[in-house]
């Protein structure tokens, strides 16, 4: 029984950007087209890593296949009014349900393996929790694109084959990108390359027919929408999530391995958070708004615990103040990490959340509260030395605001002076520390997934009985009072972790379609007339027409009654060929050179003429121009063009920016000032 995609959804998604635009640089040189050189992993690779995958990629097939069968034994079960098919129908809905369990338990027990994208170090480090890369179907987009070639730009779609095949084998290699900066920029050179596919192919008044299909990233649930928004939303999960695992495999042992992790963990909620701010409508859970709220906490959790490890490992100083400052680092990390537990208990994360990482989450906030009051009783206990080295003052200072709230017992100040109070409050923090500890393991031998990481257990087991000796080294036999209850520690860091916004000038990249003609006039949102050949001839007037800027030269005036105007040439006409030689990215002055140097005979231009222009195609045209003129490059559009559709396939912008009612564009490879402008630019022959 097959019934539709269940996971098409009637609502596409759509993204839509904040007031600072993107800059999206382009190396757009005239009449050349060098095309990516950037490849993705070998598929039939035998690494652990693409064993994962390729076994993801298997179970999201199975689950598509179940669900297409669930879905078609529904619509049979609510058509028929047959009792028996009814009950038949019903039993197989039981097997198939059932089925997707299965599949969807052996799928989460997959992305709950962290142990592949681990560094492969000795070091014995706390796993981190890696995000496994969302997997997609393959597009055929040849059909779509030769016939908006055809239609559209009225040009030979068969010459465009080099072009939508480049374009292919782009979105082929980013579905398995290197787990390295390679990989990282082919995700970033497709995603960059959309927006000229947008920008060229998706009219916001039709669809182009291409369906992208993603699967979930940790249910395998398959997505189904038309909406480029969609496969950009999904690439950019992609640039996060290869993220997290450029952070996991750190060697953490060093204190440049702990910068590269905090560096990409940074850059990966920077990429989630991105998504949560600016796609909306997302058809799969891992791309919602409590799901990417959840990632982003996590990667900082993650980057918190890698400024503890730096903290511990970059501090050499045994002073009281410093151990005291060690214990409000791991208390800190507690902290962050009982934050993102909070937010998978929430009603939409709870049971989308796979079961390990919400006990890996709790077993790192109990590990590390345990942590902080170890560091605290060390403080107490072994460094007196340095409290009376230090001052009373300043450690008092220091003691008193350590704790949340004031200890039971003594004053502070008397406890810095008297060791046996020290030694007090020192074990009351490490009876604290050995139930935390006990409360981590706990938790981690509830979890099947946890129990198989060696290095965790290894982790764990070393804390604990650290702590116990500690303890034990500081009972006494002849200590008959009962342990006092210490209280909790407040938190503190000296590195506040940053949310990196992903930059994606950072790879430019070649529009493959450009010679179509610049964006700012040949694109899937303009309408302009069939193409006119004119036959121009100079006469005693000269040719009775004032030229502006380029790419293509537009026909600002025509002199009434000049050899233009007899021509045919109209006033807003661009010229986009010369004598059949194509003119789109000409220069101003290649066309007035041109047409000085005409003969007798004349010279023939082919014309068109724009009629009606999307102004918001123009919203993040926002490239470098050829000469690297940075500050005209960043010039964006202002208005609207009157009786459009406010509802575009794409919003990138949610307000309204001011100004006149022209448009203001880019001159050059790709874009058009308004006329005023540009006197410097304007010819009159």
């Amino acid at each position: 029984m097959m019934g539709e995609e269940p996971a098409t959804r009637e609502t596409e998604m759509s993204d839509a950007g904040s007031d600072e635009e993107l800059e999206l640089p382009a190396r757009m040189e005239e009449g050349s087209h060098n095309g990516s050189i950037r490849k993705g992993c070998d598929p039939c690779s035998q690494t652990q890593r693409s064993k994962l995958q390729h076994r993801r990629a298997r179970i999201n097939q199975q689950i598509n296949k179940e669900m297409r069968m669930r879905a078609g034994a529904e619509n049979l079960f609510r058509a028929t009014t047959n009792t028996k098919v009814k009950e038949t129908v019903a039993l197989e809905l039981s097997f198939v349900n059932s089925n997707l369990q299965l599949l969807k338990e052996e799928l989460e027990e997959l992305n709950s393996n962290m142990e592949v994208y681990q560094t492969e170090s000795e070091a014995i480090n706390v796993p981190m929790i890696p995000l496994g890369l969302k997997e997609t179907k393959e597009v055929d987009l040849t059909v779509p694109l030769k016939d908006i070639i055809c239609e559209h730009y009225g040009e030979d779609s068969s010459l465009f084959e080099k072009e939508i095949k480049e374009l292919m084998e782009l979105r082929q290699a980013m579905r398995t990108p290197s787990r390295n900066e390679a990989g990282l920029e082919l995700l970033m050179e497709y995603y960059n390359q959309l927006y000229y596919l947008d920008q060229r192919f998706f009219p916001s008044h039709r669809t182009l027919g291409v369906h992208f299909h993603w699967y979930d990233s940790l249910t395998g649930v398959p997505s189904c929408q038309r909406a480029l928004a969609f496969e950009k939303g999904s690439v950019l999960f992609n640039v996060g999530a290869l993220y997290t695992q450029i952070g996991a495999r750190q060697d953490r042992s060093a204190t440049a391995g702990i910068d590269r992790a905090i560096d990409a963990f940074q850059r990966a909620a920077g990429a989630f958070n991105y998504l949560k701010e600016n796609f909306s409508n997302a058809p799969s859970l891992d791309m919602s708004g409590p799901s990417l709220c959840m990632l982003v906490r996590l990667m900082i959790a993650q980057v918190q615990e890698c400024v503890f490890e730096r903290v511990t490992l970059t501090t050499q100083d045994t002073h009281f103040i410093t151990q005291l400052q060690v214990a409000k680092e791991a208390a800190r990390v507690s902290d962050v990490y009982s934050l993102v537990l909070q937010t998978m208990s929430q009603t939409l994360v709870k049971d989308y959340v796979p079961f390990s990482w919400a006990s890996m989450v709790q077993v790192k906030a109990e590990h590390f509260r345990a942590l902080s009051h170890y560091n605290a009783a060390v403080a107490l206990c072994d460094h007196t030395q340095s409290i009376e080295e230090g001052g009373d003052e300043e450690s008092a200072k220091a003691l008193f605001q350590f704790h949340v709230s004031t200890p039971a017992g003594p004053p502070l100040s008397q406890v810095l002076r008297d060791p046996e109070d020290r030694r007090k409050l020192g074990k009351a923090h490490l009876r604290c520390a050995v139930i935390r500890h006990e409360e981590a393991m706990r938790v981690h031998g509830l979890c099947k997934i946890l129990r198989k990481m060696d290095i965790l257990q290894e982790v764990l087991s070393f804390v604990y009985k650290r702590s116990l000796d500690k303890y034990s080294e500081m009972d006494r036999e002849d200590d008959f009072e009962e342990t006092a209850e210490a209280p909790e520690i407040h938190s503190q860091t000296q590195h506040k972790p940053d949310i990196t916004a992903p930059n994606f000038s950072t790879v430019p990249v070649t529009d493959i379609f450009q010679r179509l003609g610049p964006l700012s006039v040949f694109c899937a949102r303009a309408r302009w007339g069939p193409v006119r050949v004119v036959s121009l001839q100079r006469g005693d007037g000269g040719l009775g027409l004032t030229l502006r800027g380029d790419s293509p030269v537009l026909v600002a005036g025509v002199v009434p009654g000049g050899c233009a105007q007899e021509a045919g040439l109209r006033e807003g006409d661009y010229i986009v060929a010369v004598d059949g030689e194509d003119f789109k990215w000409a220069k101003h002055g290649e066309v007035v050179h041109i047409l000085k140097s005409c003969s007798d005979r004349g010279v023939q231009l082919s014309i068109i003429t724009l009629h009606t222009h999307d102004t918001q195609v123009d919203r993040r045209q926002v490239m470098l121009s050829p000469s690297g003129d940075e500050a005209n490059a960043r010039q964006r559009t202002m208005g609207r063009a009157k009786g459009q559709s406010t509802a575009p396939l794409l919003n990138w912008n949610r307000k309204k920016n001011g100004g006149g009612g022209r448009a203001t564009k880019r001159l050059g490879s790709t874009f058009s000032l308004p006329f005023g402008n540009l006197r410097d630019s304007e010819s009159m022959y």
